[in-house]
């Protein structure tokens, strides 16, 4: 009986890995980042409350009862809602989609998909910056008009330059509390870690009037760590931002690593 010979010599010429050109590299992060943003443009119930939850808060205690009290309680509060808002989109935008992503199988598509695999978190990350940076200026327009909060043009430029970067550690966080749960469980265990998390960081009212044991646990919580500079940038208090710059940076790299690594073995 005759039988074909196939010849197989063309694939141990086959390269293992073809290098993406770099156009096509920087064209699909760049449609990431557009789909991503695209994507929570047309979900208002997540930009929404994302946006508008810190705002109002501000608007009742920082604009109309602090103010009434002393003119450094709103710019306190600035400083400290500013915090909380930029703590929501890092957590809510990275745990939730990532969890429901991966239950309904989006996430292992985005793998197959011939795409840089950085991309995918770096067009959520850019999300979650653009959001924070929405958040930061619905507070300041609160606080320099109705608030009556006197801010130099480079007090503005340093919250901005701390908070919007800020969100990254909120991200990391949010990334390993979504490879945790399913879609649906996500949103009450992110709430369990954000609201705890803003009042142990002192962001409602000073750490100082917290119990001698909750202080020591708020030098923990990546929060505590971006309340303090951004209370600097607003003028509250001086304090070296070195240590603070260090325990974010530290903290993002180890739990994004954590997370990653859970990603590579669940999926």
């Amino acid at each position: 009986m005759n039988t074909d010979r196939v010849d197989l010599s063309i694939l141990s010429e086959r390269p293992s890995s073809l290098a993406m050109p770099r156009g096509r590299v920087i064209g699909a992060y760049l449609q990431e980042m557009r789909s991503e943003i695209v994507r929570y443009v047309r979900n208002p119930g997540f930009v929404l409350p994302t946006m508008l939850f810190p705002t109002v808060f501000y608007l009742m205690f920082g604009v109309f009862m602090a103010s009434k009290n002393s003119a450094d309680a709103s710019r306190y509060l600035l400083a400290a809602y500013g915090t909380f808002g930029v703590m929501a989109p890092g957590l809510f935008g990275f745990g939730v989609s990532l969890a429901m992503e991966r239950e309904t199988g989006l996430l292992t598509l985005k793998r197959a998909l011939p795409m840089p695999p950085f991309a995918y978190l770096l067009g959520k990350m850019v999300m979650a910056m653009l959001i924070s940076a929405g958040v930061l200026t619905l507070l300041v327009i609160l606080a320099t008009t109705l608030g009556h909060v006197s801010l130099t043009a480079a007090q503005v430029a340093t919250l901005y330059a701390t908070n919007v970067p800020g969100v990254l550690p909120f991200c990391a966080l949010g990334l390993f509390i979504g490879t945790l749960v399913k879609g649906q469980a996500a949103p009450a265990l992110i709430n369990l870690v954000y609201l705890p998390m803003a009042f142990l960081s002192g962001l409602w009212f000073p750490v100082t009037a917290l119990p001698k044991a909750v202080q020591m646990f708020a030098p923990l919580l990546p929060s505590y760590h971006l309340n303090a500079l951004a209370l600097d940038a607003v003028g509250i208090f001086k304090v070296a931002a070195l240590p603070h710059v260090l325990f974010l940076a530290t903290f993002t790299a180890l739990v994004s690593w954590i997370a990653a690594r859970r990603l590579r073995r669940i999926g």
